[in-house]
């Protein structure tokens, strides 16, 4: 008589850590999500679940998964990083905002401004090289910014419809819609990098 296979599913019992089960994204629609702003001024959000049964999440965070070329599409909505659980995990993800009510829209959006601070650049009043970094002195929608660059070949980039991207060495953004239309001393140091 062949002997009995010992199941080798992991119990409690057995000191072994049990693998919590995964969360499966599902796509956000104005009928299975509620987005509303939260007693801290951040975004909660209560998801109905097939079954009809609502799970509420305290705070969600916005993420944009084509930041530069689908601003208002594909938008990743997540549990927040916390040291307890890590990385947080996505719920679901929102095909088109524009499918959502206007006053979830101007709360998304609140949400995601914050998280991708881009300020325009209006005026580039000197670009320095020392040291191998370059150093850009500006003028911004967001006021005087003074930034520093370490790659501009890698850091400066034109897109299809012609708006620049710029980053920094710390990470952040600036864009200028249109290159054109900076005063010309100001697309002249510009011009180097595109």
């Amino acid at each position: 008589m062949p002997e009995e296979k010992k199941s080798e599913e992991k119990k409690p019992e057995d000191n072994k850590p049990v693998i919590p089960e995964e969360r499966v994204s599902v796509p956000l629609t104005p009928e299975n999500a509620a987005f509303e702003r939260s007693a801290g001024g951040l975004i909660s959000m209560t998801l109905t679940k097939p079954e009809g049964e609502p799970e509420k999440f305290e705070r969600v965070v916005v993420f944009r998964c084509f930041p530069v070329t689908d601003r208002d599409e594909f938008l990743s909505v997540r549990e927040p990083d916390s040291k307890k659980m890590g990385r947080g995990k996505e719920i679901g993800m929102i095909r088109r905002m524009s499918d959502f009510s206007e006053e979830t829209q101007a709360l998304l959006l609140e949400e995601l401004e914050r998280r991708y601070f881009s300020p325009e650049i209006t005026r580039i009043n000197s670009v320095k090289d020392k040291f191998g970094y370059i150093y850009w002195d500006t003028d911004t929608t967001a006021g005087k910014i003074t930034f520093v660059m370490n790659n501009p070949f890698s850091n400066v980039r034109r897109l299809e419809d012609g708006r620049i991207f710029v980053n920094d060495i710390d990470g952040n953004n600036y864009q200028i819609p249109d290159p054109e239309k900076l005063d010309p001393a100001s697309y002249r140091r510009l011009e180097v990098y595109i």
